[in-house]
């Protein structure tokens, strides 16, 4: 996804001279070519994400459309006064983008294991959430969010996700993919559990259960009309996301449905547990380890389904 976002910012960049990237002295494996073709839009904070935070709200207050970029937890909390006070309190378009969501950089422990931050950053005033959930989709968010006005948190994974989408989809920030249409459940995904949300949808297929499968790509604002279809349209609605049980999808789903009026399908909310991963592994040992591998998932979703009574109309 990383390769991705850069490859269209840099795109962005050929075109608009306003289109700016701060980095926090990291990733040059992948960000030299940005700073090569477009050295006076390009800028090394050094590892002080606070300054680089700040510094990016002042550029975007001059008019400039600043992109900040770091691994998931150093772009986030390690500044989070300053994304809240410098740049949403003045709505300045300034973009966080965190590489690794979830736990792309699983083997180097709590500390870069980004499992809090959807729910974080949707909580700040005036903050747009976009976790695209595959390249082609990254891609996309970057284009949207050139012309997005006020400040803008883009999740991206880290390397080597599996393209998703076969053609180019219709992309419009805080509405959902329909990836595939079905009505005995619904799987919500956002971030880079896509590709695993369509391998649980085959999965059920050859069970005989048809799954509705959505790119809940911006989980902030919400797609509410999406949700709430779903809801009444399928039997069951399940979250699945790289991101603590609290805060994220799963809660931003809950909170619709608890002030929707009329029955509705039941959720139920797929997601690490709430607390530190102290285990050691890479990203798929720690998904598998937590159930939210393909495999693990389609257990638990056929446990579900299996262990219902029928959904009221």
């Amino acid at each position: 996804m990383r390769t991705a976002f850069l490859e269209a910012l840099g795109r962005a960049a050929a075109r608009d001279a306003r289109v700016c990237l701060v980095v926090g002295d990291l990733g040059y494996s992948v960000i030299d070519e940005f700073a090569r073709s477009y050295p006076t839009q390009f800028v090394n904070a050094g590892v002080a994400e606070q300054n680089m935070t700040g510094l990016a709200a002042g550029m975007a207050l001059s008019g400039k459309v600043v992109f900040t970029y770091s691994i998931a937890n150093f772009s986030t909390l390690r500044c989070l006064e300053q994304i809240r006070n410098d740049v949403c309190y003045h709505q300045a378009n300034v973009r966080i983008v965190a590489v690794g969501g979830g736990v792309a950089y699983g083997n180097l422990g709590a500390s870069h294991h980004a499992t809090e931050d959807l729910a974080i950053l949707r909580s700040l005033p005036g903050m747009l959430v976009v976790a695209p959930g595959d390249p082609v989709e990254a891609a996309l968010a970057t284009e949207a969010l050139i012309t997005y006005q006020g400040p803008a948190y883009l999740r991206l994974g880290k390397a080597g996700e599996p393209v998703v989408h076969a053609s180019q989809p219709d992309f419009q920030l805080g509405r959902s993919i329909t990836m595939r249409d079905g009505e005995d459940v619904t799987l919500v995904s956002t971030g880079g559990m896509l590709a695993t949300a369509c391998e649980v949808a085959d999965g059920l297929a050859e069970r005989g259960i048809k799954a509705r499968v959505l790119s809940m790509h911006t989980v902030k604002p919400l797609d509410v009309d999406a949700v709430t279809a779903a809801a009444v349209q399928t039997r069951h609605l399940f979250t699945l996301e790289e991101h603590s049980l609290t805060g994220g999808l799963g809660s931003a789903v809950a909170e619709v449905l608890a002030e929707f009026e009329g029955p509705h399908a039941p959720l139920r909310r797929l997601a690490f547990p709430a607390e530190f991963n102290h285990e050691v592994g890479d990203q798929a040992h720690l998904r598998k380890r937590h159930g939210l591998d393909a495999d693990g998932l389609l257990r638990t979703i056929l446990a579900t389904v299996e262990r219902s009574t029928p959904l009221v109309r």
